[in-house]
């Protein structure tokens, strides 16, 4: 469902904000500083319970303020409304969905499934293998139902073992117990990776082959640890290093996508907008795959969609977002980028941003001849 009525108040250098969006695409056009990345911020922290632009969301609260509040409505029958409030003084958000409050930020996810492209999401390719472990847990979060529990468990074992593993002396009873129990349930998250990965892979190729036919590159599952050995193995024969390390080395929680053009890292052999492609087939490509195995659309944040992309990419990767019908919300500084992409029959929606003050100027003349 997408986003009907946004609402907010305290955000940044953003004035209290009241906007109805288009259901489909929102071009959100201003300077440099002027609070576009801010709109999408609040939009992030509405759907996802945090920030893109920094660790604590309290350092999103205006300078002068005690509090942020962001609020949107679902659109459907019935609507749903959702808000997010955080004070200075406090350490938990408050939540709330329906009227009710939220206890966990896993319940804001799953109603709002949102994609973030901004000039962070090149971590994918530069990054940490933690970054890539974020993005496919989040389609694997969304489409396979038990994901979180066993998520969870995993994260659980796996605490309990280092804690262990700290010690100067092992407790082995306890250490076999919660090896046990960390095998068990990482086989089963392994299995729910890779069977998405299995039903990602070909909605990937089919996306790149678009926005960028590469037929040298390939995007591979590791799942952390040795796939010719099993994991109960690899635990206790690694006690001995790990004890000395004071961490578990291998396990669900070293997974990783690996990105190779002709076996080289995609990072070394792409230019800047080639990267820029290859990160955005991946995120359209999850929006895809929601749809097909839910029929649930996937929202989009895109920051600064003309930047690295010429006019041919951009008006193809503007062509796929009509073509899955989903909610976007497009920044930029310059209108002119994003002119003459979008069909007649595409209900976009331009929104002016100065100085931290939203003015709607409706529909603009953003569609091709």
């Amino acid at each position: 469902m997408p986003l009907d009525r946004l609402s907010f108040l305290g955000l940044r250098n953003l004035a209290p904000l009241e906007m109805r969006p288009s259901p489909a695409v929102n071009l959100i056009v201003g300077d440099n500083g002027s609070g576009k990345t801010s709109l999408l911020e609040g939009i992030h922290i509405l759907g996802m319970g945090r920030s893109f632009r920094t660790q604590q969301v309290k350092q999103a609260i205006a300078h002068a303020g005690d509090s942020m509040t962001v609020h949107g409505r679902l659109g459907g029958d019935p609507p749903i409304p959702i808000g997010v409030r955080r004070h200075r003084s406090e350490s938990e958000l408050e939540m709330r969905m329906a009227g009710e409050r939220v206890s966990r930020i896993a319940q804001l996810v799953e109603a709002l499934p949102l994609q973030l492209i901004n000039p962070d999401a090149f971590r994918l390719l530069e990054g940490s293998p933690a970054s890539r472990r974020e993005f496919l847990d989040w389609g694997v979060f969304h489409v396979k139902h038990d994901f979180f529990e066993v998520w969870k468990r995993v994260r659980r074992a796996l605490k309990h073992r280092n804690a262990l593993l700290k010690r100067d002396r092992m407790d082995a009873q306890s250490i076999v117990v919660w090896e046990r129990e960390l095998v068990h349930w990482s086989d089963r998250l392994d299995a729910l990776r890779s069977e998405y990965m299995t039903a990602f892979l070909p909605v990937f190729d089919e996306t790149l082959a678009e926005l960028l036919p590469m037929p040298g590159l390939e995007l591979r599952y590791y799942r952390g640890w040795d796939r010719r050995r099993e994991l109960a193995d690899v635990l206790e024969q690694g006690r001995a290093t790990d004890h000395q390390m004071g961490f578990t080395q291998q396990g669900p929680q070293r997974a990783d996508l690996r990105i190779r053009v002709e076996r080289r890292p995609a990072v070394e052999v792409l230019s800047r907008g080639q990267q820029k492609l290859v990160v955005s087939a991946m995120k359209l490509a999850q929006g895809r795959l929601l749809e097909a195995s839910t029929g649930r659309k996937c929202l989009y944040l895109i920051d600064d969609l003309a930047a690295e992309l010429d006019t041919a990419h951009r008006r193809t990767f503007c062509h796929w977002l009509e073509r899955m019908q989903c909610q976007v919300f497009i920044t930029s500084v310059d209108p002119e980028a994003l002119a003459g992409m979008w069909q007649p029959e595409t209900a976009v929606a331009m929104f002016h941003v100065k100085q931290g003050r939203l003015e709607a100027h409706g529909t603009n003349d953003f569609t091709t001849e």
